[in-house]
């Protein structure tokens, strides 16, 4: 007998009630599939409950074709607004999702006023809302309110909308808050949408200390998960980071169980306060949950915590961990910009923005290019720079802000500031972060005067510079174009005016750090320490630094570092064991180089090998390359050269023993011994051949001891190799300009009466003991000549510039580019005590202040 055959059922025909079920299935496209066949029905059963679910397809698809051809259909069916108007309201919201807000608007307009229901307005304030109108969402709200009742989701559109007013936010903020209160909105056992909108909208509004009293007044948290992750996120947004990590404690204490959503906004807190102690808590917390463990956005903070806290390879495990299908571009981000941000890790982030795409398929995104783009700059090895600015135009990310900005910073890094420019003009509305990536670009090359120009140029209104105040007080912004500076802007800064040894300038942006509650940012407050230090101007760095409320351990090295360079080894000194003592901050190496410095600018030769004897010992820190030259400074300057040669020679030799081997030949030169200064030079000229310091101090060393041709045959070498000597540059600020001289030259508008004052000086030191020390020359000339050449030194000249131009009785500040001589340094004292004045001189070492014929250093130096 023959089989049967089966006969497969027919398929049934679309209708309203499988349109909804494929929506709320999320298969939009076949739900629109489905309402075209019903439509095609010759018994067409379509009708106002086919219509709205699958409007809602269309706009989840962003189907703008769809939406017009359904808006056609329900008009030609009579649909539009009868029986309901619940097609309409689908339909506004629809046009509003496919980017048409005008057809939304019309659409609205043309629906008889009578036949308008709660959710037509609630449909017409989210679209409004949603384009950013946010003061015409409030007015569809007043005209709301005079026929139809406010539900949650009105509340929770208007308060959005009032937190993006900067003008009328706070006040009409309350106003919500209280229409709230009188209608229940906030009442316990009710939806808390409208509450978490609530504390949102404190937050965006700047008012965190509201949004905290709202929560806790009305023990909101307790047993509600959402409430307690918007608490979180926000005060992480509004910086409050300490208080948002108690938040999570607290949650964690009353019994709420973290979800994926608490830890990656929670842990960004970690990584801002350097907290790493509390993300291995949430680490070891996350392993315990297969769920949270598996979650993306948790790995990816993680992994951010990580690199921010510089634990790169603990990043790097957690990122190999996640399965590479499992890898959202999230955590590619976090990983490429933890290594991009790591000091000496750019080819790793290269290595793994190559393979995101090639081997995982992951499309890198704007985020993506804006975090490897500063690898790229930075890279040695990477020779396609310019090839990746074109792998971004092919991406279409070109018109990007945070992709513009790291390609501005990619070409300033590049000294290529004529294309960084070009790129900063095409940016339409330029934010805070496009003025500080050039200004720090101009820094970065050395060009002060353009950077702080910039800063003037940012707080106007337009692009043209006029006035002359630097750091204005109004925070306004005018067309979106002006922009006032920062934190960011102000640590770019500060170092410029360290540069200088501009404490004017230095002084006008600490006024500004005030006025603007800047000055306890920890990165501002570092900086204020260091610039005031490199000014010379010692007790008030010691003052911002007492006022911070917290110190890293960035600050407490920039005020060791800085007594040290004064010449105040004790004082350095006991600030290291006052850090070491109080916890605040834990050694790094910065920290050893630091007090290094301040033993071997005082003498403090004892403790220094102390220091360096016990620093595995104590401290569990093994003495890197940088270290061993820092000790060899220390019994250097001590001239304890056998020792000194003793530490170079137990290193391994190779490329890592340059700074050692410099710090020798600096040494040397110092003592002059000719032996141990040839063998150091010789040593120098294999490691680094193009480096012409090295050749001077050998010249140094041979014309003092009176070794000309020795001297003459470095000097052949030099021009042998190409090798040029960088010229003496010393420079002053006076009314608020920087006055650069060098040595010999006429370049200055007032280098005639500078030369005649040096003149009178030199005259005038001479009858009164002062004898050049000719030593410092390197050429074979007679004495006569030697001496002329001292006589117009760069220092010389700008403290000769600063007591004709300064007031009377001001210090003289000078800064150099190079070591200072010992006859300039010999000349310094004369003049302080001749005119009575105070001059305080840094050059590429360390500070100098002479007074009354003597110098802090104590000849020491």
């Amino acid at each position: 007998m023959a089989a049967a055959t089966v006969i497969p059922p027919a398929p049934q025909p679309p209708t309203s009630s499988s349109i909804r079920s494929l929506t709320a299935a999320g298969h939009h496209a076949a739900a629109l599939r489905a309402l075209s066949s019903l439509a095609a029905s010759p018994s067409s059963a379509l009708d106002h409950f086919a219509l709205p679910p699958a409007i809602k397809s269309a706009a989840a698809l962003r189907d703008s074709r769809s939406t017009r051809a359904i808006h056609g259909a329900s008009l030609r069916r009579a649909l539009l607004h009868r029986p309901t108007p619940a097609v309409s309201n689908a339909l506004l919201t629809a046009y509003a999702r496919c980017g048409d807000l005008d057809a939304a608007l019309a659409l609205f307009a043309a629906t008889p006023p009578d036949l308008r229901d709660a959710v037509s307005y609630n449909s017409l304030i989210s679209a409004l809302c949603l384009f950013r109108r946010w003061g015409h969402a409030l007015d569809a709200l007043r005209d709301m309110l005079a026929d139809h009742e406010v539900s949650s989701f009105t509340l929770v559109s208007v308060l959005l909308a009032c937190s993006h007013l900067a003008d009328q936010g706070h006040r009409l903020g309350r106003e919500a808050h209280a229409f709230a209160l009188k209608h229940g909105f906030l009442d316990k056992g009710r939806e808390r949408f409208p509450f978490n909108a609530l504390l949102s909208m404190y937050a965006r509004l700047g008012l965190v200390d509201d949004a905290q009293r709202l929560f806790f007044s009305s023990g909101a948290g307790v047993g509600d998960l959402v409430t307690w992750n918007t608490m979180i996120s926000l005060l992480v947004q509004g910086g409050r980071c300490e208080e948002a990590v108690q938040v999570l404690y607290d949650m964690v204490a009353l019994g709420v169980r973290p979800d994926g959503v608490t830890f990656a906004s929670a842990l960004p807190a970690c990584s801002r306060l350097e907290l790493l102690g509390v993300g291995r808590e949430v680490h070891a917390f996350v392993l315990k949950d297969d769920d949270l463990a598996a979650n993306s956005f948790v790995a990816s903070a993680l992994v951010d915590m990580y690199a921010s806290n510089e634990q790169v390879s603990h990043a790097r495990r957690v990122f190999d961990m996640v399965p590479e299908h499992g890898r959202q571009l999230g955590m590619w981000n976090a990983m490429i910009c933890g290594y991009a941000q790591h000091g000496g890790m750019d080819e790793e982030a290269i290595e793994l923005f190559s393979r995101m795409e090639a081997e995982a398929g992951c499309a890198p995104s704007e985020t993506t290019m804006a975090g490897v783009l500063p690898a790229c700059a930075r890279s040695e090895v990477f020779t396609g720079k310019e090839a990746v600015h074109g792998y971004v135009v092919k991406r279409d990310m070109a018109s990007n802000r945070f992709v513009q900005n790291a390609l501005m910073d990619m070409y300033a890094r590049l000294g290529r500031m004529d294309e960084a420019h070009t790129i900063f003009a095409m940016i339409d509305l330029r934010d805070i972060v496009s003025w500080n990536t050039l200004i720090t670009g101009c820094i970065v090359q050395g060009l002060i005067s353009e950077a702080f120009q910039l800063v003037r140029e940012m707080q106007l209104p337009s692009s043209a510079a006029s006035g002359e105040t630097m750091l204005e007080g109004d925070d306004t912004s005018v067309d979106g174009q002006r922009c006032m500076p920062n934190n960011i802007t102000l640590m770019t800064l500060l170092p410029g005016c360290a540069v200088l040894a501009a404490p004017a300038r230095g002084k006008e942006i600490h006024g500004y750090a005030v006025r603007h509650a800047l000055e306890s940012d920890l990165a501002v407050g570092s900086a204020l320490v260091d610039m005031y230090a490199k000014c010379g101007c010692l007790a008030l760095a010691r003052a911002v630094f007492d006022r911070l409320p917290r110190r890293n351990v960035i600050t407490w090295n920039v005020l060791i570092m800085a007594y040290g360079m004064h010449g105040l080894g004790d004082e350095a000194l006991a600030l290291f064991d006052r850090m070491v003592a109080n916890g605040e901050a834990t050694p790094n190496e910065v920290t050893f180089i630091a007090a290094l410095a301040a033993c071997s600018h005082s003498g403090l030769v004892d403790r220094g090998l102390e220091l360096f004897q016990g620093m595995k010992r104590d401290y569990g820190f093994e003495p890197t390359p940088y270290l061993h030259a820092c000790v060899v400074d220390v019994l250097g300057r001590a001239g304890r050269l056998d020792e000194a040669y003793g530490i170079i020679s137990s290193m391994a030799p190779g490329e890592h023993q340059v700074s050692a081997w410099s710090t020798m030949l600096g040494a040397c030169r110092l003592h002059r011994n000719v032996k141990l200064g040839r063998i150091a030079a010789e040593r120098l000229f294999e490691l680094e051949p193009d480096e012409a310091s090295h050749y001077v101090l050998l010249c140094n060393i041979y014309s003092a001891a009176g070794l000309w041709e020795n001297s003459t045959e470095v000097r052949g070498m030099m021009r042998q190799r190409g090798v040029a000597k960088e010229p003496g540059c010393s420079w002053i600020e006076l009314d608020g300009a920087i006055h650069r001289f060098m040595a010999g030259e006429s370049a200055h508008p007032e280098s005639a009466q500078v030369h005649a004052h040096m003149d009178a000086l030199w005259e005038r030191m001479r009858r009164e003991g002062y004898v050049p020390d000719t030593s410092c020359v390197l050429h074979d000339v007679d004495e006569a000549e030697k001496a002329a050449m001292l006589r117009y030194h760069s220092e010389k000249l700008a403290i000769a510039f600063g007591l004709l131009r300064a007031p009377p009785g001001a210090t003289i500040r000078v800064a150099k580019n190079l070591r200072v001589c010992n006859d300039c340094h010999e000349a310094a004292k004369f003049i302080s005590r001749m005119v009575g004045r105070e001059i305080v001189l840094r050059d590429v070492r360390r500070f100098h202040h002479f007074r009354d014929g003597t110098c802090s250093c104590g000849d020491y130096w």
